[in-house]
Formats: C-alpha cells, structure tokens, sequence
C-alpha cells in the first residue's frame, strides 16, 4: 500500500516537472507577431491570393509567403519577422497599426501596391528598422512624427504617394539615415533647418510637392550630401543660398520650377558636381 501511495506521489510530481519546468522545444514564431501579420493580412486586399498561405501554420517555421525570420530563436525562444517583402503584388486597402508589434522588423517592404490610407503612427515602434520603403502607392495623410525617433532607419523611401502635411521636425533626430526619398506627394510648408543635423544624409529628394517658405541655408552643414532635389516647389521669392556653394560633396543639385529670385550660386567650390538645374 505504501509502495503505490509512494509511486503515485512520485508520477505527479514527474508530471508536474515536466509539464511547468521543462523549457519547450518547439520552436515557433512569436505569437505576438503571429497575430501582427494576421491584422496586416486583414487590413489588405490581395486580389491575386499572394498571402493565401497567411491563414495557416506558423510564419516562420511554415514559411509564409514574402514573410522573412531570423533564422535562428531569441533569447525569448521565439523566431522573430526579420522583413517583410511585399512589394508589386496589387494590394490595395490599408496598412495595419499591427505593424507595430513586428518590432524586430529590419525591412519593411510594401513598394509599388496601390494601397491608401495613412501611415500608422505605430511604425515608429519598429526600433530595428532600417529600411521604410512605401514607395509607389496611394498613401495619404501626414507623415508620422514616430517615424523621427528610429534609431536604426537608413532609408525612408515614400515617394509617390499623396502624403501631405508638413516635414516633421523629428526627422532630423534620424542619424543613420543615407536617403531621403519623399519626392512626388503633396507636402508642404517649410523645409526644417534642423534636418542640417543629419550626419549621414546622402539623398535628399523632395522635387514635385508643395514646399514653401526659404531654401535652408544650414543645408550645406551635411557633411556627406551628394545629391539634392528640390524641382518643382514654391520657394517664392527666396533665392539660392550662398553657403550652397560650400557643400564641396555634392554631384547634383536641381532647383528648377522653384520660384527663386536673387543672383545664380557660385559652383566654382564644388569640384564633383556635375548635374546643376536652376
């Protein structure tokens, strides 16, 4: 009697140890991030069913369709979405606030879709991210000013969409980013001095919007500007800075169709530039 009552005690405990001890060794996706991509696969139209593997199995271990992981667990046990790459696959509808969640995300890829809405404003959780590329869709609204504080980004490429509002000032908290691509939307208002503080901008593309005010002299601060489009915007009555002619790094620079008045820029001090429209 007492050997049973003593191997019962014993199977229970057994049981207990590895039921609530004992690591799993399955590995899977972050459920957070499972959920994530099944809010993003909700919010989009997907008329060609490039997606339809999204509704079944696990992202990482089933490999769902344009869905890219780390390829080895976290320290939290969990595979983590390391990009998503969806781009020219004619989806339309919206971008989940989801987006989010996926805060290992290094690329974040939904280039030349038709999809129209706003930015969510959560995409400025996704600390990893180095690359935004939205180019070539129908997106709408301001730019989010959560998108300013990415520590990681190297390139925000929104260019033709029909985003409106003003450049956020935030932006120029953006160290590690090379380019700028913003060209063709609707923005407006003033280009912000402070973006003079980026140390690693190369591209600044903002020809084809509705800018205004004065042409920021601090500009040629960057240290490492290459090329600046600025074609087609409404600088009425402001004229070219004279510092302009200080940015010795520069291959390109196009200011035509910009409303600009006083003398032409002296280029004599740029050596490389070989592209100069006024």
């Amino acid at each position: 009697m007492l050997r049973s009552r003593l191997f019962y005690i014993c199977s229970i405990i057994f049981a207990f140890y590895f039921a609530h001890v004992q690591p799993t060794t399955e590995q899977i996706t972050a459920p957070w991030e499972v959920d994530a991509l099944r809010a993003i696969r909700g919010s989009l139209s997907d008329p060609l069913g490039c997606l339809d593997n999204w509704n079944r199995g696990d992202p990482c271990v089933g490999n769902w369709s344009r869905v890219i992981c780390y390829n080895v667990t976290a320290s939290d046990g969990y595979f983590h979405v390391r990009q998503l790459e969806l781009l020219r696959l004619n989806l339309s509808r919206t971008l989940a606030p989801e987006l989010g969640q996926l805060s290992r995300m290094k690329i974040m890829d939904f280039m030349w879709n038709s999809i129209g809405g706003s930015i969510p404003k959560e995409v400025g959780n996704i600390t990893s991210l180095e690359l935004l590329l939205l180019n070539g869709n129908q997106l709408t609204g301001p730019l989010p000013e959560e998108i300013g504080f990415l520590p990681n980004l190297n390139r925000i490429q929104i260019d033709q969409n029909h985003i409106s509002g003003s450049i956020p000032k935030s932006f120029a908290n953006l160290n590690k980013t090379e380019h700028f691509h913003m060209n063709n939307n609707s923005l407006s208002g003033q280009i912000p001095p402070e973006l003079s503080r980026l140390p690693s901008l190369v591209h600044l593309l903002l020809d084809n919007n509705n800018l205004s005010g004065y042409l920021p002299p601090e500009l040629s601060q960057l240290p490492k500007l290459l090329i600046v489009q600025l074609d087609n915007n409404n600088f009425s009555g402001s004229s070219i800075p004279s510092s302009y002619g200080n940015i010795t790094t520069l291959l390109k620079l196009s200011l035509r169709n910009c409303s600009l008045e006083g003398p032409a820029l002296d280029a004599s001090g740029i050596p490389q530039l070989g592209y100069l429209y006024i």
